[in-house]
């Protein structure tokens, strides 16, 4: 069809961890997902593979982007918070109490490069190496142990491991173990060394799939020189390697990915150290008599830029969770921004403090109140795939055959026709939303009706009445249920993106 359906692997030292939505029939797709992992400090690499889903046979790989772990330390956090330009996609938020966190990452377009096989290996493998100091010949004893984790490169989802040893032009191998990725040979190797032979000469050990049929599949490789080895024992779990990469510079030939990376260092401290912290932040929610403009939050609020301010909101929001003090900390912040608001039209508009605070308050409790609600019309939205456009411009009359058997229809009958879907679905999820009060978790209620009571005592007029409901429904909607249904995927409410046509009538159906 000249597209693809396109979605992203993400890999930690060869490992899977995650994997995105599929964009269905596109070459620009859009994803838009924050993954959160949680990083060994030792970790090595960060990859994403680019592949395109098959309904039938293998998903084709399309290209990856490789990041070292030193290639994401390298640009520190506020150089790249300086260079970049749009919105935050932290992949690494602790969630608990406040942490020391230097930080480090990467945003960029990224060329994809070409997948190679032998390039593509993981696990480690267990070696213990010694010369003997005496004894002529020297011999180089070689136990290869185990291995762990190694990659699967069969069907059946594992491998038959052997180990090919290297030393001076000679080489030996171990039995193979079939049907595993934790081989344990428990098999010693050795080499006679020449005197003439230590100077430049590497012991290479090489990790194979033993294939009946066809050739073997390369597993990984570790290198040693031999002169340390015969001035150190060595022993440990080595990381295998892949072959030296020949592969070409494809230039974005394959396409490029455009990837915000944020490596973040948290050192948790025990939790006694935070206690004055936690109480130089809650002082002003529990004692309200002291000046306002001198507390630790108004100072926090002043000095927040907008990058930073829904990181800032959400680590408040955890901690007044954990402390008991959310829907205190939520009216402290609006009662301020009422504060400041001369104009009712202009309230919670703007990306401050008490809006996002509020966002992530929403999000943190009202979770499984949002499945409940939406989850039975988006999934009918989703397997109904009606065709909906209001948009002149947009209207594929050709697509009017699918609804009528009559021919092409025209455009003020797709009209008619989208206007009364978009009036049912819209009707149904109004219904669900307004019968839901008794589901609605009790902590939004109470902030909600604090909410409507600070508005009423700061615009008390009569001309002002529907302002006490704005403010409310600025949140609950156009913060909260509205976001749900344009993106039900970031919001779990569904596995994966919608493909063009339903993302047209939720983009509709949210507006």
């Amino acid at each position: 069809s000249g597209s693809s359906d396109p979605y992203c692997v993400v890999k930690v030292d060869n490992e899977v961890v995650a994997r995105t939505a599929t964009v269905w029939k596109s070459l620009n797709p859009f994803w838009g997902e924050e993954i959160t992992l949680r990083l060994p400090r030792g970790f090595h690499s960060l990859a994403v593979y680019v592949l395109d889903e098959d309904t039938i046979g293998q998903d084709d790989v399309i290209g990856k982007v490789s990041l070292s772990h030193q290639q994401i330390s390298a640009v520190p956090r506020g150089e790249w918070g300086a260079r970049r330009g749009g919105g935050q996609r932290d992949l690494s938020k602790h969630h608990g109490v406040p942490t020391l966190s230097p930080s480090a990452g990467v945003d960029s377009w990224l060329s994809l490069a070409p997948v190679n096989p032998d390039e593509e290996v993981q696990g480690e493998i267990h070696l213990e190496l010694r010369v003997p100091e005496r004894g002529h010949p020297r011999m180089l004893r070689c136990h290869l142990i185990e291995a762990r984790d190694l990659a699967p490169r069969d069907p059946s989802g594992t491998s038959d491991p052997f180990a090919r040893v290297s030393c001076c032009g000679h080489t030996l191998e171990t039995a193979v173990i079939k049907k595993t990725r934790f081989p344990r040979w428990d098999e010693v190797l050795e080499f006679e060394l020449m005197e003439g032979e230590l100077g430049e000469a590497v012991l290479s050990v090489e990790v194979w799939d033993w294939d009946i049929v066809g050739k073997n599949d390369f597993l990984g490789r570790v290198e040693f020189p031999l002169d340390t080895l015969c001035t150190d024992p060595t022993r440990g779990w080595f990381q295998l390697l892949p072959f030296p990469s020949t592969t070409e510079d494809h230039r974005g030939q394959l396409g490029a990915l455009r990837l915000a990376v944020r490596l973040v260092e948290d050192t948790v401290l025990p939790p006694h150290h935070y206690q004055p912290l936690i109480q130089l932040l809650t002082e002003p929610i529990l004692c309200p008599g002291q000046p306002p403009e001198g507390t630790a939050l108004a100072i926090l609020e002043e000095v927040t830029s907008g990058e930073s301010r829904q990181d800032v909101a959400t680590k408040l929001v955890r901690i007044f969770l954990g402390q008991g003090l959310a829907v205190p900390l939520l009216d402290y912040l609006t009662t301020r921004e009422l504060a400041r608001t001369t104009d009712p039209n202009t309230l919670f508009r703007s990306n401050s403090l008490a809006s996002k605070s509020m966002e992530q308050f929403m999000k943190a409790v009202g979770l499984p109140y949002l499945h409940e609600v939406l989850k039975p019309v988006v999934n009918r939205i989703f397997e109904e795939k009606k065709y909906v456009e209001l948009d002149p411009g947009k209207m594929e009359l050709s697509r009017g055959r699918r609804i009528s058997f009559k021919g092409s229809l025209s455009e003020a009958q797709v009209r008619e026709s989208s206007l009364e879907l978009l009036k049912g679905y819209l009707r149904d999820i109004v219904d669900a939303i307004v019968g839901s009060v008794d589901k609605c978790p009790l902590p939004m209620r109470v902030a909600f009706k604090q909410l409507r009571r600070r508005v009423e005592e700061r615009f008390p007029l009569a001309r002002h009445e529907e302002v006490r409901y704005f403010s409310i429904s600025g949140f609950l909607f156009l913060r909260f249920f509205a976001p749900a249904v344009l993106t039900p995927k970031l919001f779990r409410l569904r596995e994966q993106h919608a493909e063009p046509r339903t993302g047209r009538t939720l983009l509709l159906l949210a507006k």
